[in-house]
């Protein structure tokens, strides 16, 4: 029906013909962008016939070419087997598509079609195939299981002896093409056509033929059909001449990521985690045309990305994963991202039907003009994966990730309005003294003599917190011993066993110590003249930060583990006067945590110096939030922080 969506996937450049090299490509539609797929020509026969996807044409091979191309986009033939219309239309055209059942239809659905139609929206429907006969015909001559299309949608004057009025027509083909046909009320020839005038018959282009087209009244097709699919286009899918009198989505998307311990928060069940899933934030301002209740028609779509081709190499199953969309009253007050204390006292004004695992879960909705927040989320936490967000709308609409920026923020008042004991003001004092010891003649430390003065006041405290040490149950057990051998030395007065539980206990103590890395970075940090060193000032300041870094460390590791969560991380980083993204956070989990997702004291303090080295850089040269960096400038802020 389309030619600009046909030559899309099937390139008009390329044939059997002159310059022929055996090779073809295709072009699909894959989580928002389009990808070339090149193939041969070698195709899987069985005794000289075609296995697959075939013509009835014998020297017709486009349909098998691009069935190849489709299958090594997933991984194999085999990655092809089930689905649905939906994922087909998706595909082939990128497109945000919808599904109905036409047991439970809402009560609008004959303007939905109309809609659709008016927008040119692909548009499937499909009878229960029958599980005992394959392709089994209905009295009526409809064929269970096939996916027919619905070619136009009218609303026709029709004038009877006894009534004048409007029905709703449909007009459907059956994939055959044959004489396959509805034979009830409108079919080809039917006697209800008598009352139709020749100038609508004419404009309708009523041809009555054996080629698997017929028309429906919209009452007979709900009745015999069990499912529609929509799939409706993005604005430049098709050519000016064919989108001639016809009207356009809007569209807007978004691309993110559920990281496990960091953005996959889970559904709303879990209250603690789901408001750190990734946030949408988006603006409806003109009402629908023709609309008398004043609201603004939107579709939203839910993409988990890659499942087919996970599902092939490691035999993971889809995610299970759904969306709610929560109202902004004063948008511009709102928390960036919306808190726990949002979710927990405000309730979604619209959510998908349920959480499902399917490829993708869309759902339309028609809503009052204003701001919204769209949360897309997996029903349990934790749950890793990549998605796409689209929204279609009859009007443009304003959408923009409800995020943090990046940069500086005051620091929680747990800390900074907590005074400094005399236990640490005794430690920085100490720290001062060893600082001139180690400096020696040039007044400077390097990171070497730096991480010897860090472990060495450092570790102490970390000790008492009794925190940071516990990072596994045997471990804690380790130190437990030790502690316990020790205090039995000093009661009994046993020197030689305290000396020895003071060098086990100290052996155990030195695996908390700061790595040679994170102090590398920390002369980095404050290093301006790129001497390598750290003079007596930038030393102090290097410890107040380390200080207030500490506290915040603790203050959210309030399971004692010695470690944070990645949810425990954002609230750190907050607390110590960091204003962070979702896209800041994952890289920061991807690159510091270890192998249970979790972030040690030591890569803690590792995150907290790089982001203030490279938040720093950037704003000594920030022009209109963009910076202009020479190649050589470049490499020095990169490779030394």
């Amino acid at each position: 029906m389309y030619k600009r969506l046909f030559f899309q996937i099937v390139p008009d450049d390329q044939g059997f013909g002159e310059d022929y090299a055996g090779i073809f490509h295709f072009r699909f539609w894959q989580y928002g962008r389009w990808v070339d797929i090149v193939i041969d020509d070698r195709l899987p026969t069985d005794a000289g016939k075609l296995v697959y996807l075939h013509s009835t044409e014998e020297n017709e091979f486009w349909s098998a070419l691009l069935e190849k191309a489709y299958a090594k986009l997933h991984g194999s033939y085999e990655a092809l087997k089930g689905g649905s219309t939906c994922e087909a239309m998706e595909d082939f055209t990128g497109g945000v598509t919808e599904m109905y059942e036409l047991d439970n239809p809402p009560p609008n659905l004959f303007k939905i079609l109309d809609k659709a139609f008016q927008r040119a929206s692909l548009m499937g429907c499909s009878l229960e195939p029958d599980p005992n006969v394959l392709e089994a015909e209905t009295s009526e001559g409809l064929i269970r299981g096939h996916a027919y299309s619905i070619t136009k949608v009218v609303y026709l004057d029709i004038a009877t002896p006894n009534v004048t009025g409007k029905i709703p027509l449909l007009r459907l083909r059956n994939p055959w093409g044959n004489e396959a046909e509805w034979n009830g009320p409108w079919s080809d020839g039917a006697p209800e056509w008598r009352y139709i005038s020749e100038d609508d018959k004419k404009r309708l282009g009523l041809i009555f033929d054996n080629d698997g087209e017929f028309f429906m009244s919209f009452k007979d097709w709900e009745k015999h059909f069990d499912r529609l699919e929509i799939c409706n286009l993005n604005p430049d899918s098709l050519s000016e001449n064919e989108t001639k009198n016809k009207k356009k989505w809007e569209m807007s998307i978004f691309e993110g990521a559920w990281v496990r311990g960091v953005t996959a928060g889970g559904c709303r069940n879990f209250l603690e985690t789901f408001w750190n899933n990734p946030q949408y934030r988006i603006t409806l301002t003109d009402v629908d045309d023709d609309d008398d209740d004043n609201k603004c028609t939107c579709i939203v779509a839910l993409m988990q990305k890659n499942r087919r081709q996970i599902k092939t190499s490691s035999g993971e199953e889809l995610l299970t994963i759904g969306f709610a969309i929560y109202y902004l009253p004063n948008p511009e007050h709102a928390p960036q991202p919306l808190d726990m204390n949002f979710f927990k006292y405000n309730a979604s004004v619209a959510r998908s039907p349920s959480f499902i695992n399917l490829r993708e879960v869309s759902c339309r909705f028609k809503l009052p003009p204003g701001t919204y927040c769209i949360v897309p989320s997996t029903y349990d936490a934790n749950e890793q994966g990549e998605f796409l967000l689209r929204v279609f709308s009859e009007h443009q609409n304003n959408m923009q990730e409800h995020d943090d920026t990046i940069g500086y923020k005051s620091v929680d008042e747990r800390i900074s309005a907590e005074k400094a004991s005399d236990y640490e003001l005794k430690r920085k004092e100490k720290s001062v003294i060893d600082f001139n010891h180690l400096a020696g003649e040039d007044g400077e430390v390097d990171y070497l003599e730096l991480r010897e003065l860090l472990n060495k006041n450092f570790q102490s405290a970390l000790a008492g917190k009794g925190k940071s040490l516990q990072t596994s149950t045997s471990r804690g057990n380790d130190l437990f011993c030790h502690m316990y051998a020790l205090c039995c030395g000093l009661l009994n007065k046993n020197q030689e066993a305290v000396d020895k539980a003071k060098s086990d206990l100290l052996s155990e103590l030195r695996g908390t110590q700061f790595s040679k890395e994170v102090c590398r970075c920390m002369v980095a940090m404050l290093d301006t003249d790129y001497s390598g060193k750290l003079g007596d000032d930038e030393f102090k300041e290097l410890w107040d930060l380390i200080m207030l870094w500490e506290k915040a460390f603790f203050l959210y590791d309030v399971d004692n583990s010695g470690a944070l969560s990645g949810f425990e991380l954002r609230n750190a980083l907050g607390a110590a006067g960091y204003r962070l993204t979702n896209h800041v956070l994952n890289i920061l989990m991807h690159r510091y945590g270890n192998e249970d997702r979790e972030i040690t004291f030591d890569e803690f303090i590792l995150c907290a110096v790089r982001l203030k080295t490279m938040i720093d850089k950037f704003q000594q040269r920030e022009r209109q939030n963009v910076i202009i960096l020479s190649r050589e400038e470049w490499m020095e802020a990169t490779l030394y922080c």
